[in-house]
């Protein structure tokens, strides 16, 4: 291994702010250097806190500032690393990470990387394309709607489902090919949008299939609701006969099941 490129990442995961400074400023190349291991990240990737090593996937409070050094200093927004069966930009690991919507930086860094020329509309291989349908499909709506306001294209169904954008979905609903209806059923669920489902049921979109591969396709759109609170939604999927028998792919759960495990105790009581 590179001893300065560890060095540099453990500064990154650290938040050490003045020792990532002064290595980039030691090294000039550092900032487009690559890890060795197989994933092939760069200093940037590793504040996506996605698709590294585990104990690295951390999320500084100063992460925005240290993205910033990097950047002014010569990291490619857009650089590719080897992740997940593609090739993942930075942008495309930090709107599916956990990591740094937790810590509070996510948004600060989605900011920093469009201001220094991140591809919009993303670049790369594999699962995971466009950032503002990642950042949906991960459930991180402030991402997606920072995205948006910076110039992603809306102009899909389940884009504008996922955005709760009623107008723009009652347009573009006719024309919608089918797989591009189940996405926006799959998005509008679990982001809360009940004008939404509803438009979508009311055009003959079944709440009980399991949702599109890559969009927690392991569930149904009951599960979503349910798992992220959105009481109307799942009433609403409930009196148009979603089905509260269907277990997920993965852990064998009810809809009933996930509102016990995610401490839903109103949504529990009224599955129960």
């Amino acid at each position: 291994m590179d001893v300065t490129f560890e060095t540099a990442v453990d500064a990154i995961v650290n938040g050490d702010l003045p020792l990532i400074t002064d290595l980039v400023s030691g090294e000039p190349g550092l900032p487009r250097a690559r890890s060795q291991r197989p994933h092939r990240a760069t200093l940037l990737h590793y504040l996506a806190a996605n698709g590294v090593e585990d104990e690295r996937q951390k999320s500084p409070p100063n992460a925005p500032q240290i993205a910033r050094v990097l950047l002014a200093a010569g990291a490619v927004p857009d650089a590719l690393a080897e992740m997940y069966g593609g090739q993942h930009t930075t942008m495309t690991m930090l709107v599916s990470s956990v990591h740094p919507a937790k810590a509070g930086v996510e948004d600060a860094l989605v900011e920093e990387l469009l201001d220094h020329g991140a591809a919009i509309e993303g670049v790369g291989s594999g699962t995971w394309g466009a950032p503002l349908m990642t950042a949906l499909a991960f459930g991180h709506s402030s991402a997606a709607e920072i995205l948006a306001h910076r110039g992603a294209k809306t102009d899909r169904l389940a884009a504008a489902a996922g955005l709760g954008r009623l107008p723009e979905a009652t347009h573009l609903l006719p024309k919608a090919s089918p797989i591009e209806r189940h996405f926006a059923l799959a998005l509008a669920a679990q982001h809360g949008q009940v004008e939404i489902v509803r438009l979508l049921l009311d055009a003959g979109e079944d709440p009980n299939r399991y949702n599109p591969v890559g969009f927690h396709g392991h569930s149904t759109p009951l599960h979503q609701a349910v798992w992220e609170g959105h009481e109307e939604v799942v009433r609403l999927l409930i009196n148009r006969k979603a089905r509260t028998d269907i277990k997920d792919t993965v852990f064998h759960g009810t809809a009933l099941g996930w509102a016990k495990h995610a401490g839903r105790t109103n949504l529990e009581k009224y599955l129960a």
